[in-house]
C-alpha cells in the first residue's frame, strides 16, 4: 500500500513539475513576441524583411522536432527535457543580438528548434502524466502555457514601455526562466527506454493517424492564428471600432481561451474528448458567425470570445490523442506539433491575401468554414478518450522500466 501511496505522490508532483515546465516555455513566448519592433530597429530589417526572418522560427521547429523522440531516447524523458528546455530558454537572447538580416534568420531557425524539440518532450510526458492519473491534464497544462504566455508579454511590455535596451531584458529572462525550468525537470517522471525498445528514426514522416488527428490541430491553430493577428484589424476597420476597443478584443480572446484550457479538463473528463471537441466546434462555429455577420464591435468581439473558447482545448486534446495513437508516442506528438506549427505560420498571411483580394469579412468566413471541420472530424480523437479501470490499484500503473 505503501508502495502505491509514494507513487500517486510522485505523478501529482510531477504534473505541477510538467505544469511550470509549460509555464516557462510560454514565457519565452511572450517575452519575445513583445519586443519584435526592438528587434526589427536593431536588426534594420524593413516590414517585408521582418516578415521573411518570422517564418525561419516554424521551418526550425518544423526541421528539429521530429529529433526529439531520439534524444528522450538516449537521455532519458527527464534529462531530455531539463537541457531542451534550457537550450529554449537560452535561445531567447539570441534575436536581439542579431545586427542584420541574415543573423536574426539563423538566430530565429535556432529559437524555432529549441523551441519544437522541448514542446514535444513536454506534451509527451504531459500524456504520460496524464494516462497514469487517468484524468484529463492535457488542457490545462496548455492552459498554464498560456497564463505564462500572458506574464511573459506583460514584462515585455512594461521593459519596452520603459525603453530597456532588449539585450538586457532578454538575458535576464532567459537567467530567471533557465533556472526555473531545469529545477521544475527534477520532478518530472524519469522515463527510460527498455531494453529491447528500438531506438526511434532521426527523422520519419508522421503516421498516419497523426495526419488525421493534425488535420483538426491545422483548423484551430488557423482560427487561433487568425483571431490574435487579425481580430484587433477587423473591429478597426471592418466595423470603425476604437484603436482601444480594437486592442481590447484581441486580449479577450487570449484570456478566454486561457481561463477555458485551464478549466477544460473538467469538461473532457465528464463528457470525452470527441463530445467535447464536437461541441467546441460548434462553439466555434457560432463565434465566426457572429464575426462575420457583425454589423456593431460588441457583436464581434462576443464572436471573437466565443472563437477562442471553442477552439481553446481543441490542440491540447490532439496532442493527447496522439501520444496514445501508436506505438511511438513522440513521433506523433512530432507530427502533430509540425502540423499546428504550419498552420500557425500560414494562418496570418493567408487571411492578409485574401483579404486583400476580396475583403477582411470574406477572410473570417474560410475561418468559420474550418470551425465546420474541427466539429465534423472529431472522431479521430477517440484515442484521447481514456478507457475508464475499475481496479482501483490501475489508476497509477506501474512505472515503465
Amino acid at each position: 500500500m505503501s508502495a502505491v501511496v509514494h507513487q500517486q505522490r510522485d505523478v501529482r508532483r510531477a504534473r505541477y513539475a510538467v505544469a511550470a515546465v509549460f509555464a516557462v516555455h510560454g514565457a519565452v513566448t511572450g517575452s519575445f513576441a513583445t519586443r519584435v519592433p526592438w528587434i526589427q530597429d536593431h536588426a534594420g530589417v524593413s516590414a517585408g524583411q521582418l516578415g521573411l526572418a518570422l517564418a525561419f522560427p516554424a521551418l526550425g521547429a518544423s526541421l528539429a522536432m521530429p529529433l526529439a523522440g531520439s534524444i528522450s531516447h538516449r537521455f532519458g524523458a527527464r534529462t531530455a527535457l531539463r537541457g531542451l528546455i534550457a537550450l529554449w530558454t537560452l535561445a531567447l537572447t539570441l534575436p536581439s543580438i542579431a545586427p542584420d538580416l541574415l543573423t536574426l534568420c539563423l538566430a530565429l531557425f535556432v529559437y524555432g528548434a529549441t523551441a519544437g524539440m522541448s514542446d514535444v518532450a513536454m506534451n509527451a510526458l504531459g500524456v504520460e502524466v496524464e494516462n497514469r492519473l487517468d484524468k484529463s491534464i492535457m488542457s490545462g497544462l496548455h492552459g498554464m502555457w498560456s497564463a505564462g504566455a500572458l506574464i511573459g508579454s506583460a514584462a515585455g511590455t512594461l521593459a519596452a514601455h520603459l525603453g530597456a535596451d532588449a539585450r538586457l531584458h532578454h538575458a535576464l529572462a532567459a537567467a530567471v526562466l533557465t533556472v526555473v525550468g531545469v529545477t521544475a525537470c527534477a520532478w518530472v517522471l524519469d522515463l527510460q527506454p527498455t531494453e529491447d525498445e528500438e531506438p526511434p528514426p532521426r527523422f520519419a514522416l508522421p503516421p498516419r493517424s497523426a495526419l488525421l488527428i493534425g488535420a483538426i490541430g491545422f483548423c484551430a491553430v488557423f482560427a487561433e492564428g487568425a483571431s490574435l493577428d487579425w481580430s484587433a484589424v477587423y473591429l478597426r476597420d471592418h466595423l470603425e471600432a476604437s484603436a482601444g476597443l480594437a486592442a481590447a478584443c484581441t486580449t479577450g480572446f487570449t484570456l478566454t481561451m486561457a481561463v477555458a484550457r485551464i478549466a477544460g479538463d473538467h469538461v473532457v473528463d465528464r463528457y470525452g474528448a470527441v463530445r467535447t471537441v464536437r461541441a467546441s466546434g460548434v462553439v466555434a462555429l457560432l463565434g465566426g458567425l457572429l464575426i462575420v455577420f457583425a454589423e456593431h464591435p460588441a457583436t464581434a468581439m462576443g464572436g471573437f470570445a466565443l472563437m477562442g473558447l471553442g477552439i481553446a482545448v481543441v490542440v491540447p486534446l490532439c496532442f493527447a490523442a496522439a501520444g496514445r495513437s501508436g506505438s511511438n508516442p513522440s513521433l506523433a506528438i512530432a507530427g502533430v506539433a509540425t502540423i499546428t506549427y504550419t498552420s500557425g505560420l500560414i494562418a496570418p498571411s493567408a487571411i492578409g491575401l485574401l483579404a486583400q483580394a476580396t475583403s477582411l469579412m470574406v477572410s473570417f468566413v474560410l475561418v468559420t468554414v474550418l470551425s465546420c471541420g474541427i466539429a465534423g472530424f472529431a472522431g479521430v480523437l477517440r484515442a484521447g478518450d481514456r478507457t475508464k479501470v475499475t481496479r482501483p490499484e490501475a489508476a497509477v500503473p506501474e512505472p515503465r522500466p
